[in-house]
C-alpha cells in the first residue's frame, strides 16, 4: 500500500526538499525549548493539567493540532515530534507540509476510487497525490476555551475523485484530563510513583448538506495520527483479538511498504511490538475484527509508557481503504495503524525521523443534520519501572520485561 509516508519519502529523497533532520538518534528536546521555538513563528495556546506539572502546546493555524505536551513542566521532555526546520523555514510545501505534531487532524481515504487526495482521473503516483489543504495548511477558528480546554470549529466543502461534495461541519476540542479521569478511562488505580499528563482530542464531523453520505459514493472518517520522537529501544505495543483467521482474519497488515522484517515485528498471543527507532521506515495496520480500543508504546530510554485510547465499536466494521490503487473492497481498512520512519532509500535522508499512533473512525454514512464524534486519548506516564510496569501489564497486557524482551537480539 502507498501512503503519505510513502510519497513523501519519494518526494524528498529526490531533493526537492531538504529540511529535516538527518540523525535517528537526536537529543530529547525540551518542552519549553519546543515552545518557545513555536512562539517564534505561530500563536500557540498552552493548556495546563488541572493537577501538576502537566502542559500542552495546541496551534490553531495547524488546524488545532495538539503540537506537544510533557509530564513534568517547562524544563521536562517535549514528547511530540516537531519538524524544526519546516516551521522555522517559513515555506509551504507541495502535497504536504509536515510540521510534527503528536495529535493532528486527517480525514480520509487517502486512496482508491472514493479518494480525498486525487482529483478524478487523475493517476495515483506523486505528482497527482495532494493533501487537503482543509486538513495541511488551512487554520481553523477558536471559539471557546479556558486554562485546561480549547474549541475549534471549521466549515468546509470537500470533493472526493468521485465527483461527490462532501458539504461538512468540523468541531475539535482539546482537553486536558485529571489524574482521576485518568484512573475512571484505564479502569485501575495508578501508582503513586508515576507521574502523568493527559489530554483527548473530540473530533466531531456533521454532515451539513442536503444529501446523505452513501457507500456508493463515497464515504469521509476521521483520521487521528500521533508523531513521536523515536529511540533505539521505543516500541509500540498494539493488544489485539485472538483467534483464527477464518473467524477474524488476519492480525495485521505489514505490506504497506513491504512485508515489515521479523526483526522489527513481532506477534504474541495478543499483543504485537513493532519497532519505533525511526531507523526503517514501515508501517502495520490492524482491520476492525482484531482491534481493541487501546494502543501505546514504551522508550526505555526516557522511562516513558504513552498510552492512546480511542473510540471504537467492535460492531462497526467499515473503515475506508486508503490503498492508491482502484479497489475492489474500498470499506476494508484499518482501525489503528503504526508508522515507523527511516531513510526512503539508502544514503537518503528519513523524513523525521519519527514514529507515529492512528487512529480512525468508521466511514460515516451520516444523513443531513447528522454527526459522528472520534475520541483520541493520549496519557503520557513517566516514572521508575515498577510503576511503569504495572501499568503496562494492567492496560497493554504485556510487562516492561517483555516489550524489551522483544527484539533481544
Amino acid at each position: 500500500m502507498r501512503s503519505v509516508a510513502w510519497a513523501l519519502g519519494a518526494f524528498f529523497a529526490a531533493g526537492t526538499v531538504a529540511l529535516f533532520a538527518e540523525s535517528p538518534a537526536a537529543a530529547p528536546r525540551r518542552y519549553e525549548d519546543d515552545l518557545a521555538l513555536l512562539r517564534r513563528h505561530l500563536a500557540v495556546v498552552e493548556l495546563a493539567a488541572p493537577e501538576g506539572a502537566g502542559r500542552v502546546a495546541v496551534v490553531a493555524a495547524y488546524q488545532g493540532r495538539v503540537m506537544t505536551s510533557t509530564v513534568t513542566g517547562p524544563e521536562g521532555w517535549s514528547l511530540g515530534w516537531i519538524n524544526e526546520e519546516l516551521i522555522s523555514s517559513g515555506r509551504t510545501l507541495a502535497h504536504m507540509n509536515p510540521y510534527g505534531g503528536e495529535d493532528r487532524l486527517w480525514l480520509g481515504p487517502e486512496g482508491g476510487q472514493f479518494a480525498l487526495f486525487f482529483e478524478a482521473q487523475a493517476p495515483f503516483d506523486l505528482e497527482h497525490w495532494q493533501t487537503p489543504p482543509l486538513v495541511d495548511t488551512e487554520p481553523f477558528e477558536m471559539v471557546a476555551g479556558d486554562s485546561t480546554h480549547v474549541v475549534f470549529r471549521r466549515e468546509a466543502k470537500l470533493v472526493n475523485r468521485a465527483g461527490f461534495t462532501f458539504h461538512l461541519g468540523i468541531e475539535r476540542t482539546v482537553r486536558m484530563l485529571t489524574r482521576a479521569q485518568v484512573r475512571r478511562h484505564l479502569g485501575r488505580d495508578l501508582p503513586l510513583d508515576a507521574k502523568v499528563v493527559a489530554f483527548q482530542t473530540e473530533n466531531r464531523v456533521t454532515n451539513l448538506g442536503e444529501t446523505p453520505w452513501t457507500k456508493s459514493r463515497g464515504l469521509p472518517s476521521i483520521w487521528i495520527l500521533g508523531m513521536f520522537p523515536p529511540s533505539p529501544g521505543a516500541t509500540v505495543v498494539i493488544p489485539f483479538e485472538p483467534g483464527p483467521a477464518s473467524e477474524r482474519g488476519r492480525v495485521v497488515n505489514d505490506a504497506y511498504f513491504g512485508k515489515v522484517p521479523n526483526e522489527r515485528l513481532v506477534l504474541g498471543a495478543d499483543a504485537l511490538f513493532f519497532r519505533g527507532d525511526g531507523r526503517h521506515r514501515s508501517k502495520i495496520g490492524i482491520p476492525p475484527r482484531r482491534a481493541r480500543p487501546l494502543c501505546g508504546s514504551y522508550d526505555p530510554d526516557r522511562r516513558l509508557l504513552t498510552l492512546v485510547q480511542f473510540s471504537f465499536d467492535p460492531k462497526d466494521t467499515d473503515y475506508v481503504n486508503s490503498m492508491w490503487e482502484m479497489q475492489e473492497r474500498p470499506f476494508d481498512g484499518d482501525v489503528v495503524n503504526s508508522y515507523n520512519d527511516g531513510p526512503p532509500a539508502p544514503g537518503a535522508a528519513p523524513l523525521g525521523p519519527f514514529y507515529e499512533l492512528e487512529t480512525s473512525s468508521p466511514a460515516l454514512a451520516l444523513a443531513p443534520g447528522r454527526s459522528h464524534t472520534h475520541v483520541h486519548r493520549t496519557i503520557h506516564f513517566e516514572g521508575d519501572e515498577a510503576a511503569l510496569g504495572e501499568l503496562a501489564r494492567g492496560t497493554l497486557g504485556v510487562s516492561l520485561a517483555k516489550i524489551r524482551g522483544a527484539f533481544a537480539d
